[in-house]
């Protein structure tokens, strides 16, 4: 993670991915140059990694294809990962060993935690050495876990290798691991015993990895960097063969130096397909590129909240419990187990995941501090169901979020999770971004009455009595359902794409298209017979909604992007661009058919095209193929 938290984390948009039937998903597998020579170890096949027994490896990649196999709002892949909202991360490697603090030989000390080796600017040799005392011998999988699990949390994020290069299971292509390289039990994998107990208790488990690395020799010099990426495809192959984790955690993308950071937006995309070929079910941040709107499945605030729903992709906003990922025996600044209840409910109203940290010490123990905030977040979760104003959440759309608070949504339910509680007789105020007709409001966890009445903008909650929870109390809006139109019966837009960015002749390839919902990346395009450079798109036919109110139509577009509604240009994104998301507001009649018009253009680089909707009744999702028909 970033050095000390110092750093600012850049939180660009994320994709969004539907598939489309006339352009096949094949992955690329990159050929990386010449033959692997593990550090310390024995040189592997020069070969990219195959794919796992019993998953068929995708041809390779080329004018034609389409990267993008699905909507991460809405796909059955990433399903879990939207329901569960509430994750753990664990920071433990080589850094934990030094407990935060590094005595100089001139007897001075430098505190850190993870960044240790080089803020503290430890030589290679004195860093192997101490890594070599390593013996995390109580760590305890099945308590872990436990923790988790009592805490509310539903997947675990564990770091398998971070900035220093050590990874933590047995790695065959070097030596500089937890078996190799350490005082622990060698018949131990701490990650099998991960696995093993995260699988007997229903959570998920996913792994950070670093791609920047401070300790291959590899990695800095372009000579060598292609063997630094074969060794790294050769890891990650590793990984998924042996522990199967449902998600990816990439970090250390950024541009650097000390050493140089070699990582680029088409290595991200070379290594993104790779992946998906490896297991499609992955679910991927987008740090596995430049943290940029088509990189990945989600994005990764650091800790911070985004203060507004996030266009264009699902999100996460990962946090410690003070203010160090691995352990610091000198870090005692501890957030109050409030705080962390009322941001993780800030972020499910802002339609966003949360994942907390824990850095065990150098034995492998949990701190106590850690595990009392965690214990204390999960009773609040389990009392009086006030867990159901996070898991499967969405936000709230139909109203703004308040200044007491934060509001989710699960269908016809609101759930007010109130950080503020009233005076006796004082209202909550909530302005309203859509009719809203309240049937039913109950406090969680309290008997007592709960007033509504229209205000202004919006409503008054007036609660009867006293805050049941002292953190976060949350109060239950039964909603009556809004009247929407029917189902739809579309299959798309009819698609005409061009061997050209000015729409000139006949096209060079018509289809009808499911979705807009284009990742070329750098070696697709919308035909094998286009070139993977200067082309463009039309997209015609109309559009229904199920509700009548006013939408926000979202592009995610590189290069150009412009849409027409009834005739009228509403998004007009014609200057040449990198990876962006540009909005539009237009008003939509329930179950009418407004004509519409969509254009992308592509002059070079990588290529994208995204179209998506969401409104109050609506959540943000790309515009699905029952909703589309053809002129």
């Amino acid at each position: 993670m970033t050095a000390g938290r110092r750093a600012a984390a850049r939180f660009p948009a994320g994709r969004a991915k539907t598939g489309r039937t006339r352009r096949s998903l094949r992955a690329v597998v990159p050929l990386l140059g010449v033959a692997l020579l593990a550090v310390t170890a024995p040189a592997v096949s020069a070969a990219p990694p195959a794919a796992p027994a019993g998953r068929v490896a995708a041809a390779a990649g080329g004018p034609g294809t389409n990267h993008a196999v699905d909507d991460p709002f809405t796909s059955e892949r990433t399903s879990w990962y939207r329901q569960d909202k509430f994750g753990m991360f664990i920071h433990f490697g080589a850094y934990s060993n030094l407990e935060g603090a590094y005595t100089r030989p001139d007897g001075s000390v430098c505190e850190n935690a993870e960044w240790i080796m080089r803020q503290c600017a430890i030589p290679k040799e004195a860093y192997e050495k101490q890594a070599a005392s390593f013996d995390p011998a109580q760590f305890d999988a099945k308590a872990v876990v436990k923790a988790a699990k009592d805490a509310g949390q539903r997947y675990i994020v564990f770091t398998s290798k971070h900035h220093d290069g050590y990874t933590m299971w047995p790695t065959k292509q070097n030596r500089w691991n937890l078996r190799d390289h350490s005082s622990f039990d060698k018949r131990r994998d701490l990650l099998a015993e991960l696995k093993k107990e995260s699988d007997a208790a229903g959570i998920k488990l996913g792994f950070y990895y670093s791609i920047w690395d401070w300790h291959d020799p590899d990695f800095a010099d372009p000579a060598t960097f292609p063997r630094y990426k074969k060794r790294m495809y050769a890891q990650l192959k590793e990984l998924v063969d042996s522990y199967d984790p449902a998600l990816f955690w990439f970090d250390g993308e950024w541009d650097t130096d000390n050493p140089v950071n070699r990582w680029s937006r088409r290595d991200g995309a070379e290594l993104e397909t790779y992946l998906r070929e490896l297991n499609p079910d992955l679910v991927i941040n987008n740090r596995v590129g430049k943290r940029g709107v088509v990189e990945g499945d989600f994005g990764t605030p650091e800790q911070e909240i985004p203060d507004a729903p996030v266009a264009g992709q699902l999100w996460e906003s990962c946090m410690t419990l003070n203010d160090s990922w691995g352990y610091a025996a000198h870090d005692t600044h501890w957030k109050s187990a409030g705080r962390l209840v009322r941001n993780l409910n800030d972020v499910a109203g802002r339609g966003g995941n949360f994942l907390l940290n824990i850095g065990p010490d150098r034995l492998g123990r949990v701190p106590a501090p850690s595990l009392d905030r965690l214990a204390a977040m999960g009773r609040w979760l389990r009392t009086a169901g006030q867990g159901e104003s996070v898991y499967g959440s969405e936000a709230a759309g139909l109203v703004a979020e308040p200044s007491w608070g934060s509001v989710s949504r699960k269908g016809d339910k609101l759930y007010a999770a109130v950080h503020e509680w009233p005076g006796a007789g004082k209202p909550l105020h909530l302005k309203t971004e859509a009719p809203v007709e309240v049937t039913g409001a109950r406090v969680l966890g309290s008997g007592q009455r709960v007033a509504v009445a229209p205000a202004g903008d919006g409503l008054d909650l007036t609660p009867s009595g006293t805050a049941p929870a002292p953190a976060s109390s949350v109060i239950e809006l039964s909603l009556k359902p809004t009247p929407a139109a029917g189902e739809g019966k579309g299959t798309g837009l009819k698609a005409e794409s061009y061997a050209n960015e000015t729409f000139s002749g006949p096209p060079a390839a018509t289809s009808t298209d499911p979705t807009v919902n284009e990742s070329y990346r750098f070696d697709g395009s919308p035909a094998a017979s286009i070139p993977a450079d200067h082309f463009s798109t039309r997209w015609t036919g109309s559009v229904e909604p199920r509700y009548g109110e006013q939408y926000t139509l979202t592009t995610v577009s590189d290069d150009t992007a412009r849409v027409w509604i009834d005739g009228k240009l509403v998004l007009d994104s014609s200057v040449p661009h990198g990876p962006k998301v540009d909005r539009a507001a237009v008003t939509l009649q329930a179950g009418r058919r407004h004509a519409i018009r969509v254009e992308h253009t592509e002059g070079g680089g990588e290529s994208h095209m995204k179209l998506l909707w969401s409104s109050a009744h609506q959540p943000q999702q790309i515009i699905p193929a029952e909703r589309l028909y053809t002129p």
